[in-house]
């Protein structure tokens, strides 16, 4: 969370950028068809919100604006959230309403100040407002920041942002902050012929595809974390043995 205060007429301004870890159905419920829910809530609420790049099952949504602008775009995406919830009991025998959760993702430095001395702030914010408050013990990986987790109604959300960023703002970070990336769900692997295959069991078919053709595969080189094909190298294979099977050898 970062902040940048401008003197101004009205006083003191206060700009902040929140960020969010987001799943990517999350996302989607976000973005809406042709980015149309997006837009609304930014023509709304006022604050940018941006979302990462990327092919990852996680994905980070940043939003900036003036602190009034930050809770409405809060209290816009924690209801669209409750909205998603109960679309999906409709088709669910289950009967009482989980609570929605948003995950903030915040300088690590910040964390002590969130929790408190002895766990008294932290405290005291789940029980001012109702939200189930959680700082997660180990930093994002690659990064100095770690996953605040909050869960409960929209209303109690809201308030639980709102005393966050009191906090954040009474005690800013410290130190250069590393910021969480995700990282793609796996490494692509390219094969013969340009083929590019994420899935490793997609990877496995088709080198099995292969065996059962009786082609040579051809040898790899590494580069970087990628699988390249050399060129002038190539491996036969033999013929592959299945035992105890009801088919006969070709």
């Amino acid at each position: 969370m970062e902040l940048n205060k401008v003197q101004s007429e009205g006083g003191l301004n206060v700009t902040l950028t929140i960020r969010l870890l987001m799943h990517g159905k999350e996302v989607g419920s976000i973005i809406g068809k042709k980015g149309e829910t997006v837009k609304k809530m930014r023509e709304e609420s006022g604050a940018r919100i941006n979302i990462s790049e990327g092919n990852c099952p996680e994905r980070i949504v940043t939003i900036t604006g003036p602190t009034d602008a930050i809770f409405k775009a809060f209290a816009m995406i924690a209801y669209k959230f409750e909205e998603d919830i109960i679309n999906s009991m409709s088709n669910s025998p289950a009967t009482s309403k989980p609570p929605v959760t948003l995950r903030l993702v915040v300088p690590a430095s910040q964390c002590g100040s969130l929790i408190g001395k002895g766990g008294s702030k932290i405290k005291e914010m789940r029980e001012s407002t109702g939200a189930q408050v959680q700082v997660a013990g180990d930093m994002l990986p690659n990064s100095t920041e770690r996953a605040v987790t909050i869960s409960g109604t929209p209303e109690a959300i809201i308030q639980c942002v709102k005393q966050i960023c009191v906090v954040m703002l009474e005690s800013p970070p410290k130190g250069a902050t590393i910021p969480y990336r995700p990282k793609p769900a796996s490494t692509p692997i390219i094969f013969s012929g340009g083929q590019v295959r994420a899935d490793p069991l997609a990877a496995s078919a088709a080198n099995l595809s292969l065996l059962l053709q009786h082609q040579p595969l051809p040898a790899y080189t590494i580069q970087g974390q990628y699988a390249i094909p050399h060129p002038d190298v190539w491996m036969p294979v033999p013929r592959p043995v299945l035992m105890n099977s009801p088919f006969p050898m070709i």
